[in-house]
C-alpha cells in the first residue's frame, strides 16, 4: 500500500459540489482508502485569467493500485464528471481537474504522467489543500510540503471550508 496525494479543482458549474463529490469518488476506488480531504481553497484564476476562481482540495488516499493505474482511474473520474482534455489549452476553464501530486515518496517518469507533480513546489494553489493533509510529506528535491510553502506568496488564495 501506497499513500499517495491528489489535487483537485473546478471552476465550472457548482464547483464546490463537484469537488466534494469527486473526493467521494476517490473514496470508492478499488483497491484505495481515503484518509483524508482538505477543506475547499477559492483560488483566482491564473495563466488564463478570463474565467471563473477555482475550488480546489486535495485529499489522501492509500492505494494498493500502482500509478499508472491510479492516474486511469483519476481519469476516468474527471469524465464522468464532464471534463474534456483539449491538449492544446493549458489552464483553462475546466468541470473538475484531478492531477497526482504525490505517489509515495516515488519519483516517476512516464509519457503520461510525472510524479512528484512538475510544477507542485511552484503553485500554492496545490500546496495550502495539500498542507491541510500532509504537511510533513516529501516532495522529491524540493523537501516538506510545510517548508515549500514557507516560502511561497499565497497571493488571494483563501479557505472556504470542507
Amino acid at each position: 500500500m501506497v499513500v499517495a496525494y491528489i489535487g483537485l479543482g473546478a471552476n465550472l458549474g457548482d464547483a464546490q459540489a463537484t469537488v466534494r463529490a469527486a473526493v467521494q469518488a476517490l473514496a470508492r476506488l478499488p483497491q484505495t482508502h481515503l484518509l483524508a480531504a482538505s477543506r475547499l481553497f477559492r483560488t483566482p484564476a491564473w495563466g488564463n485569467e478570463a474565467q471563473p476562481d477555482f475550488i480546489n482540495a486535495a485529499a489522501a488516499v492509500e492505494t494498493a493500485l500502482a500509478a499508472p493505474e491510479l492516474l486511469e482511474h483519476l481519469l476516468a473520474i474527471e469524465q464522468a464528471f464532464g471534463r474534456v482534455r483539449h491538449p492544446e489549452q493549458h489552464w483553462g476553464p475546466r468541470t473538475l481537474d484531478l492531477d497526482m501530486l504525490l505517489y509515495g515518496e516515488q519519483t516517476i517518469a512516464l509519457p503520461q504522467l510525472k510524479v512528484p507533480h512538475p510544477f507542485l513546489h511552484e503553485r500554492a494553489f496545490a500546496l495550502l489543500p495539500l498542507a491541510d493533509v500532509a504537511p510533513g510529506a516529501l516532495i522529491p528535491g524540493h523537501g516538506t510540503v510545510h517548508g515549500v510553502l514557507a516560502d511561497m506568496k499565497t497571493c488571494d488564495i483563501e479557505p472556504i471550508g470542507g
